[in-house]
């Protein structure tokens, strides 16, 4: 028995357009009612939310039989925490942070087993194989890993026609919040400057054979991005969705006592 096919692999492969969000609770139990709301991809962010690699496989658990495919952006591009999240039962990872070419290739190593790259064969007694039901997954792992590399500093914008000609990277994600504090606008991803420095950005990924990905937060951009072609958009994150949502309803009950 392979290894499971990696729909988004194959979807991003095509560059056919698709809509997510991001999971930045740290809970199996919103992961599990976000994977019924219809997005096509979830973000279980283990950079900027309250996780360690127990509550990372609790949510892949909770998301597995969806028809929400799991994203797994892990805190920094370490093997050793690649490999962990991949035996957990990852199959797409995102990795923040990427500057340069070379910080590409050692990230496509370590999601890959030799010889084509560095990842720890230990994965038999793990969930990625069905803790040893899948006999063929070493075999076939390789090819249905997806690697998403999180572009969002001017360095790695000057860097980006390297970054793209990286052989086994299957996406470029564009970060508008770091991207704009580097360019000396922190939180202003609205500014001039960055908007064209993002679409500039966007133009480069969709011309070359990389889908490219961002996270907004607004209407206005969700139809931006997505008319400029953008491969995956992320369009909210579970924390902030709750929030409005409770705010807007807390705000409408007290509006009707007089």
């Amino acid at each position: 028995m392979p290894a499971p096919k990696n729909t988004f692999k194959a979807a991003l492969g095509e560059k056919r357009q698709l809509i997510g969000c991001w999971l930045s609770s740290g809970e199996a139990a919103i992961a599990e009612l976000m994977a019924t709301t219809g997005f096509d991809w979830l973000v279980i962010d283990g950079e900027h939310g309250p996780n360690d690699i127990r509550s990372i496989r609790d949510q892949l658990v909770a998301i597995a039989g969806s028809d929400s495919h799991p994203v797994v952006r892990v805190p920094v591009g370490e093997p050793w925490v690649i490999k962990q999240a991949l035996d957990a039962g990852a199959q797409t990872i995102l990795v923040p942070m990427i500057d340069t070419a070379e910080h590409a290739r050692e990230t496509l190593r370590a999601c890959r087993y030799a010889p084509q790259g560095i990842r720890g064969m230990g994965g038999s007694g793990a969930r990625v194989t069905g803790f040893g039901s899948t006999p063929d997954y070493v075999q076939t792992a390789n090819d249905e890993i997806c690697l998403v590399v999180q572009v969002e500093s001017r360095a790695a914008l000057n860097n980006l026609d390297d970054i793209l000609a990286v052989e086994g990277v299957d996406g470029v994600f564009i970060g508008p919040a770091d991207l704009s504090a580097d360019m000396g606008f922190p939180g202003n991803a609205g500014a001039p400057e960055v908007v064209d420095a993002i679409a500039a950005a966007i133009g480069k990924i969709n011309a070359s054979d990389k889908a490219s990905g961002i996270l907004t937060l607004t209407s206005a951009n969700m139809t931006t991005y997505v008319d400029m072609g953008v491969t995956f958009v992320a369009v909210g994150i579970d924390t902030i969705v709750l929030a409005n949502a409770a705010r807007a309803l807390s705000a409408h009950a007290k509006a009707l006592i007089k």
